[in-house]
């Protein structure tokens, strides 16, 4: 956003205010400012009056021209072709720097003395406003010949760039910042004085504007005849400083009037308009495909605040002007879903725009008649204000954000500066009507912000933080902890963590028989064509990073990811997720540079010593193609079935060209996160004792496992399967060795204690399973 200090005061009174100061306000209330350009023409650079203009004997592009400079006439050759007799015009005489290695002097041109040079905006350090020379008006002050362009304050201005956050729209014009800087100055905005020149004829005598009960935007229309009108010098020196100069008058001062009060105008020819047999153009407001309110007259004129599509010229004599207004957040959201194609205005409509559209169009209005244009009576409006927004803030909680007692009393009056309603309720509680034009306030935390930035931040004083010391122990905290325990434990057992992207490839899922999120619930717009659904395992993005890593020449890949999946119906959860690839260790001397590729109860004890004691049970059924048909098995805690752990299947593994692959995956929120006890531990002597029994081959090792268990008998320490035994004579059933690990914590076993425990679990396994010893 630029502003000029020259502008400003034209709506604040600043004249006693230093412009250094004025920046280190803008950035003490939020608006941060960017940069500073002081605006200043050369010494010696004077008006001067063209009293006669001929062409150059020996040169077409070549004028002389007898100048007045005050005092004395002299003789300039001039190459532009716009310049003429009668003109007041800048001068640099004689002796005049414009440049480091520009000084003028005396010179001949094609055989003609010169002395001196006609010059354009651009050769005295001003915008570019044309191709020729600048020619002067009284818009900068009252033109004496021979006064010093320096000497006239209009021409010499200090130009502020402030870089704005997207919510302060309010402050994308001049008034807006001088609103701000009246609130914080105490300096009350000027009083701006209107006068209108009217043509007798009612806009109902010429135009008709036809609008839907669908639309979205308000507006106020005027019609003005224009055929008088020339756009003064200083508006276009304006213009030129924010870059929005067009070369047309009209647009150049609908630009002027936007930038100056925030107020978003428009102007259209009003021979692009429809003609109805009464010779009145109708203008048409409604609805495009899109949803957006457009204009129509003989064709679409605009997009409301989007699109201003039609350019104008100066070939007309009658134009219908506009104000318009929609609120920003509904028009953000619109562009947002239908991801229709903005032009330069809707950076302002978007965010914020001055919603009092009466103010821009008498603005407007007032400065066309002073530049020759005239106006019909009345306006063709559709301006139903929105009733103000209402905050109920309480004082002390307002005191107890900002950490300082701020009096009632001030923070009345500068929320009132601001543009506030303020009243008294009771009990330290103010109710605030929120300004239309501040469509960023929302709740007391704003308010909060307002005040602060008024006072001053340098100004709020310093405390030390007071701690209360508390458990501050929660769910998130714990999960970090958990989280972290988990890394640790898997880089400890030869994993590497890796981070992939939450959105899978479709396709890829579908291909092995994967689960997929709901069609109706898929990424709408995805960030490339190859992730355009939310993955439903880790696995798949685990397997990709093998591959790419056994194609660089890896022999082994072993990694593990913490992470969010999700079901069909896009439910998250978070999961730990494994995979070992190849082989188990790297080449040495104790394998002979050959090691073998890890195998399925290896990987098993790995993702064990990570995520802690769980039980493996064969799965009943296979979830998707990765898994093997052969060697798999679904992962126990407490009874629960939490995850799988499997070898990946051969047709998968040949897709991605892994040998011996093995996955995992757990929900998290299943493992144990427990602080490990340490009990007491026997120091009697342990003896270990083995049992083969004969069990039918259809059995599950897990029953026999639950029955020994069942026992409750302190003595048995451990037990584990060591073998497993058949042939023809046992036919369809089978021996299986367990040995156990007997010990007490009070003394040495006797005989008697250990032939104790054993039969009870021989008497356990007969009358619960039907199994005894083997003969």
């Amino acid at each position: 956003m630029i502003v000029t200090r020259n502008w400003l005061q034209e709506y604040v009174d600043i004249s006693k205010i230093s412009t250094d100061d004025i920046c280190k306000t803008l950035n003490s209330i939020g608006l941060e400012v960017d940069s500073l350009e002081l605006q200043r023409v050369p010494a010696k650079v004077v008006v001067g009056k063209v009293l006669e203009k001929e062409k150059h004997p020996d040169a077409d592009k070549l004028n002389i021209c007898q100048v007045d400079i005050g005092g004395e006439t002299v003789q300039i050759v001039c190459g532009a072709k716009n310049v003429d007799a009668g003109q007041f015009v800048p001068v640099a005489v004689v002796g005049c720097k414009l440049g480091d290695d520009f000084k003028i002097k005396k010179a001949k041109l094609r055989g003609v003395e010169s002395n001196g040079m006609i010059c354009s905006s651009t050769e005295i350090g001003l915008a570019k406003l044309n191709d020729g020379i600048l020619e002067l008006d009284s818009s900068i002050g009252e033109l004496v010949i021979g006064r010093e362009l320096k000497d006239y304050p209009l021409f010499n201005d200090d130009v502020i760039e402030i870089e704005l956050t997207a919510n302060r729209g309010d402050c994308l014009s001049i008034h807006g910042v001088a609103r701000e800087l009246s609130a914080f100055y105490n300096i009350p905005l000027t009083e701006q004085e209107y006068g209108l020149e009217l043509n007798n004829l009612g806009i109902g005598q010429t135009l008709e504007v036809e609008s839907t009960n669908e639309i979205d935007s308000k507006y106020i229309y005027k019609v003005a005849a224009l055929e008088d009108f020339k756009l003064p010098l200083v508006y276009k020196l304006r213009v030129g400083i924010i870059d929005k100069f067009e070369e047309c008058d009209l647009r150049d001062i609908v630009n002027y009037v936007t930038h100056a009060t925030g107020v978003i105008l428009n102007a259209y020819a009003k021979s692009d308009l429809k003609t109805k047999d009464d010779n009145i153009s109708v203008l048409s407001i409604k609805k495009d495909p899109q949803g957006f309110d457009i204009v129509e007259g003989e064709e679409q004129l605009s997009t409301i605040s989007i699109n201003q599509e039609k350019t104008n010229d100066d070939k007309n004599s009658e134009y219908i002007i506009e104000a318009t207004y929609i609120d920003p957040e509904f028009l953000s959201k619109k562009v947002f879903e239908t991801k229709k194609k903005t032009g330069d205005i809707y950076y302002r409509s978007s965010r914020g725009s001055e919603p009092c559209l009466e103010f821009g169009i008498d603005v407007f209005c007032s400065l066309i008649s002073k530049a020759g244009g005239k106006l019909y009576n009345g306006t063709e409006a559709y301006n139903d204000y929105n009733e103000k927004h209402t905050l109920d803030v309480n004082v002390n909680k307002i005191n107890s954000i900002i950490g300082q007692e701020i009096e009632k009393a001030t923070i009345e009056k500068i929320l009132s500066s601001l543009g506030f309603i303020v009243k008294d309720v009771a009990n330290g509680v103010l109710s605030l009507q929120i300004p239309t034009f501040r469509h960023d306030i929302k709740n007391i935390a704003d308010v909060t912000e307002e005040i602060v930035r008024i006072i001053g931040i340098d100004n709020i004083k310093a405390k030390p933080l007071a701690i209360d010391e508390a458990s501050r122990a929660n769910t998130t905290s714990i999960n970090l902890i958990k989280r972290n325990k988990l890394r640790f434990k898997a880089i400890e057992n030869g994993f590497y963590e890796t981070v992939t992207y939450v959105f899978a490839d479709k396709e890829k899922l579908q291909k092995y028989s994967i689960a997929t999120v709901k069609e109706s619930l898929d990424i709408l717009n995805p960030i490339v064509k190859e992730l355009d659904t939310f993955r439903t395992t880790i696995s798949l993005n685990l397997i990709e990073a093998c591959s790419n890593n056994m194609k660089l020449g890896f022999k082994s890949a072993a990694f593990f990811e913490i992470g969010k999946v999700f079901d069909i119906n896009r439910v998250e959860k978070s999961v730990i997720s494994f995979i070992f690839s190849g082989q188990k260790e790297l080449e040495s001397f104790f394998n002979a540079g050959k090691p073998e590729n890890i195998e399925f109860f290896e990987f098993a004890k790995k993702v064990l010593n990570t995520v802690g004691k769980f039980d493996l049970e064969p799965m009943a059924k296979l979830p998707n193609d990765l898994v093997h048909p052969y060697q798999n098995a679904s992962v126990i805690i407490d009874g629960e079935k939490v995850g799988f752990i499997s070898k990946l299947h051969p047709s998968v593994a040949d897709d991605y060209d892994l040998s011996d692959t093995f996955i995992a995956e757990i929900e998290f929120d299943k493992i144990y996160n427990e602080l490990t006890k340490v009990d007491a531990y026997s120091k009697f002597q342990a003896s270990k004792k083995d049992l083969s029994i004969i069990v039918p081959k259809n059995m599950e090792y897990s029953e026999i496992k639950k029955t020994i268990n069942s026992i409750g008998d302190k003595n048995i320490k451990q037990f584990n399967l060591i073998d497993i035994y058949s042939d023809e004579k046992l036919g369809d059933k089978e021996s299986l060795t367990i040995r156990f690990v007997l010990q007490n914590n009070d003394k040495t076993l006797e005989e008697e204690d250990i032939t104790s425990s054993m039969n009870n679990i021989l008497e356990a396994l007969n009358e619960k399973l039907g199994i005894g010893l083997r003969d």
